[in-house]
């Protein structure tokens, strides 16, 4: 019997793993995921920041817990993996978010900045996805991964954005997905991107600050800049059944800042 769109994006009795989850598009896409019925935990490294963001979601109605862990360290990784399954029993949707970035001109970036941004950025994004799927997705015969990627992904760094890490770690997230996407089809798992552009968060605002919120926004065809809704729709439709038939896909969540810059 063909379900009805409400039934698609219904989410009641799965669950779901947000890293970088305490705060900015994180949390977002918890409550996103969290309103649609799913069960969540939510990741980042300071547990005084999560008990805020699960005092919110759970103030939304939201089944919510947390686990402090430090998605650049395999040990945290795995431990935080162990955790949520001990807990949950299977882990239905994972949200690859945390993440890094760092400030400097390519021929003086340093080298330890360059790890610790791609160690976070896509190192721990594939450890987390293969102990998932290897530990639960697999062995459920289906699963959901959301790689949050970004628009500096696309087209390399805007003139005075120095972040050549970050940016090649973005890229390399879209081609991980993929990847990852043709190899685990055959396992029920999807695979797709999400490349925002500029939101106002932690990460961002000291650049959004530097280049004028006014200017950034008016190189954007929509003239604003993300809010705290805009990542909530395509989150649900890759984590549902809606979009069950979508994967190795990205998608930029980014007022149309893509299309002017030819991306």
């Amino acid at each position: 019997m063909t379900r009805t769109i409400q039934q698609l994006f219904d989410l009641k009795g799965k669950t779901a793993l947000v890293t970088g989850g305490s705060r900015g598009l994180g949390l977002q896409m918890a409550h996103a995921l969290g309103e649609a019925g799913a069960r969540i935990m939510v990741n980042s490294r300071k547990a005084a920041d999560l008990e805020v963001a699960v005092a919110e979601l759970k103030a939304a109605g939201i089944d919510a817990q947390f686990i402090a862990a430090d998605c650049a360290k395999e040990e945290d990784i795995r431990r935080l993996a162990d955790e949520t399954l001990a807990q949950f029993g299977r882990v239905d949707i994972l949200v690859n978010n945390a993440g890094a970035s760092w400030g400097a001109p390519a021929e003086d970036h340093p080298v330890p900045a360059w790890d610790k941004v791609m160690n976070l950025n896509i190192r721990g994004y594939f450890i987390l996805s293969q102990h998932i799927a290897k530990h639960s997705m697999i062995p459920n015969k289906g699963g959901r991964i959301i790689n949050i990627a970004s628009i500096a992904g696309l087209n390399g760094n805007p003139k005075g954005m120095d972040t050549i890490a970050y940016t090649t770690s973005k890229g390399a997230v879209i081609n991980f997905t993929r990847g990852l996407a043709a190899e685990w089809g055959d396992h029920n798992i999807t695979v797709n991107a999400i490349c925002p552009g500029f939101f106002k968060t932690k990460m961002a605002i000291g650049l959004i600050e530097a280049l004028g919120e006014e200017k950034m926004a008016a190189g954007a065809p929509l003239n604003r800049l993300g809010d705290d809704e805009d990542l909530k729709g395509l989150t649900l439709l890759y984590a549902s059944d809606a979009g069950k038939h979508i994967t190795g896909q990205w998608l930029a969540v980014d007022g149309g800042v893509s299309v002017v810059t030819g991306a």
